[in-house]
């Protein structure tokens, strides 16, 4: 099968399901669509079927590159600055507190896991074991947001897991491309290779740059085909850029897409136009993150099995240590942590990233991610909802005085 019809095939299919599927079963059936195409992905992929080639797969690798940009892009636009500076202090404590301690426990265990199984250095083993600290951090944004758009009322509970799921996302882009700034190889002839601070200058380098280029040209830009056009080109070139330098196209994407939102006189349409691409370009990820699976040589099955026993385990104590800190533990309750299980895009895109980079172990982590990705994806909006349920049980019981302010960022599902 040509590589042509396959990218034709792949891109009509994700339309569809982008526009058909994806929102009926999300009304019916309170089903995130998106793991299905991921097992699709590695069922007709070289290690399955063979219906897609290596081959093949390899040569949509620059595609795969754009999508992960467009992915961080996407995050990036979350973080307008006047909507997060409505919200609360220790609302931001409580979710940072959560995400840094599943990224350092999530990082610890597994580094210690893979020196004892696979006999590494702790300086090789924790390249592997933060990344996947990084994906244990990540939460699925969609999940939430299709619970959330159902309530009229705003209450505590959902303005945390909206912030949560934002810094979740803000917290895994920015420590794997730490990682990858840390641990970067020097280039080949290089009279003086960069110092890990240098490659982090670079990577924020080439988001300030590509934000500062695309909002000079386009900042008042209204008509879609022309931002559409042109946020192809900007996010292409950082992206490539950094795929390039052997760093993470969702660091200086993410960055691009902070910069859009926050410079521009249309930032709503900056969003509109980013969200309507995500959904069908996250299911072409999908797929060829699956065909892009392959198992691995080394013995895979405790560590995979590990992750996601630890990683539920940091995710539902770190986020009731995080509420007691923060003092928010009578308003959200002992388990609301549960809401944030679920895994999404983001989890698949870092995990892809770091299989295109071939870094140490790649298809361990890969593996891992992909499996918590299949458990939990269809079920993160029904644990969403089981923990707003319980929280508004606990409030008619015992009614709760504060709640979150006005104005706090919503994340809809093309955000």
């Amino acid at each position: 099968m040509s590589a042509g019809l396959v990218l034709v095939l792949v891109v009509a299919g994700a339309w569809l399901a982008a526009h058909v599927a994806f929102d009926w079963l999300a009304r019916r059936f309170l089903i995130v669509s998106g793991a299905e195409y991921l097992l699709l992905g590695i069922l007709v992929g070289p290690y399955v079927s063979n219906l897609v080639s290596p081959s093949v797969v390899s040569g949509f690798a620059p595609f795969m590159v754009l999508t992960l940009g467009w992915t961080g892009a996407v995050i990036g636009t979350q973080f307008h600055l006047p909507t997060l500076l409505r919200v609360r202090a220790h609302y931001y404590r409580t979710a940072f507190l959560e995400a840094l301690l599943t990224l350092v426990v999530v990082g610890a265990v597994m580094t210690a896991a893979f020196i004892v199984q696979f006999d590494l250095a702790p300086a090789v083993a924790m390249v592997p074991g933060v990344t996947l600290g990084a994906i244990g951090a990540s939460s699925s944004l969609w999940g939430i947001a299709l619970i959330t758009r159902r309530l009229t009322h705003r209450a505590a509970i959902v303005r945390q897991l909206e912030v949560a799921a934002a810094v979740d996302a803000f917290v895994g882009i920015t420590a794997f491309g730490l990682l990858l700034c840390l641990v970067h190889e020097a280039p080949p002839r290089a009279a003086r290779p960069p110092t890990a601070t240098e490659w982090v200058a670079i990577a924020l380098g080439i988001g300030a740059v590509g934000g500062a280029l695309f909002h000079l040209f386009l900042r008042g830009e209204r008509k879609p085909d022309r931002l559409y056009i042109a946020l192809i080109g900007a996010l292409t070139l950082a992206s490539g850029a950094a795929a390039q330098l052997r760093l993470s196209p969702l660091l200086p994407t993410m960055l691009i897409g902070a910069i859009l939102v926050n410079t521009s006189r249309n930032p709503e349409t900056i969003r509109r136009a980013l969200g309507n691409v995500q959904r069908p370009l996250y299911f072409v990820l999908l797929v060829f993150a699956g065909a892009a699976w392959r198992p691995s040589r080394e013995a895979w099955v405790l560590p995979v099995l590990l992750f996601l026993s630890i990683r539920t385990a940091a995710k539902m104590g770190g986020a009731d240590l995080a509420a007691r800190l923060g003092g928010m533990w009578h308003t959200l309750g002992p388990d609301w942590g549960r809401a944030l299980l679920g895994q999404g895009r983001l989890a698949i895109a870092i995990a892809l990233d770091y299989l295109i980079m071939g870094e140490p172990l790649p298809n361990v982590v890969f593996t891992a991610t992909v499996a918590s990705v299949l458990l939990t994806d269809l079920a993160s909006a029904r644990l969403v909802a089981s923990v707003v349920h319980q929280y508004r049980e606990r409030r008619a019981a015992r009614p709760i005085a504060h709640e979150m302010p006005q104005g706090a960022p919503v994340v809809e599902p093309g955000h």
